[in-house]
């Protein structure tokens, strides 16, 4: 019975020896696998955002003359209702309610034309003008990104068609 005893811990030593001798598997990353992967991120962010930010300026162009179309269909829908488009001073706001400068035979919409009046893309509000620069009728407009007057490509004005 020594003897088993002894031989078994003796192979147990041994085993002990053995795996003290194994060299230990890496845990992680190493630091050039991690600037590997921060570099191609790096690249695809470069990517997406040279292919996504003028998109962004497109659709802020194209929501401009969204909002210009239905603000014109509501002036045409006003101006049906009472015989004329809304003067300069009263502006848009004669979509959402009832200007003071309206005739009493006027036959205004309850609850006006547009619920709200929305403002450009860009955080401003559209622009009004009756009589227009091309004579009767009116002007709705956007001065684009820029916020002025005239303008190219992005800063151009955005004019009712």
């Amino acid at each position: 019975m020594l003897s088993t005893l002894k031989n078994r811990i003796l192979e147990i030593a041994r085993t002990r020896a053995s795996d003290a001798q194994k060299k230990p598997e890496p845990n992680g990353f190493t630091l050039v696998e991690l600037m590997v992967v921060i570099f191609i991120l790096g690249l695809l962010t470069t990517v997406v955002v040279i292919n996504v930010l003028p998109s962004q300026d497109r659709a802020m162009v194209e929501k401009a003359r969204a909002d210009i179309a239905t603000l014109g269909q509501a002036l045409e829908m006003y101006r049906l209702d009472n015989l004329s488009y809304p003067a300069s001073s009263d502006g848009l706001a004669a979509l959402t309610s009832a200007p003071a400068s309206l005739p009493p035979s006027a036959r205004y919409r309850q609850g006006g034309y547009i619920k709200k009046l929305p403002e450009d893309p860009w955080g401003r509000p559209y622009q009004y003008d009756n009589p227009g620069r091309n004579g009767p009728g009116f002007d709705l407009y956007s001065l684009g990104a820029d916020g002025a007057p005239g303008g190219e490509e992005d800063n151009a004005d955005i004019y009712a068609e």
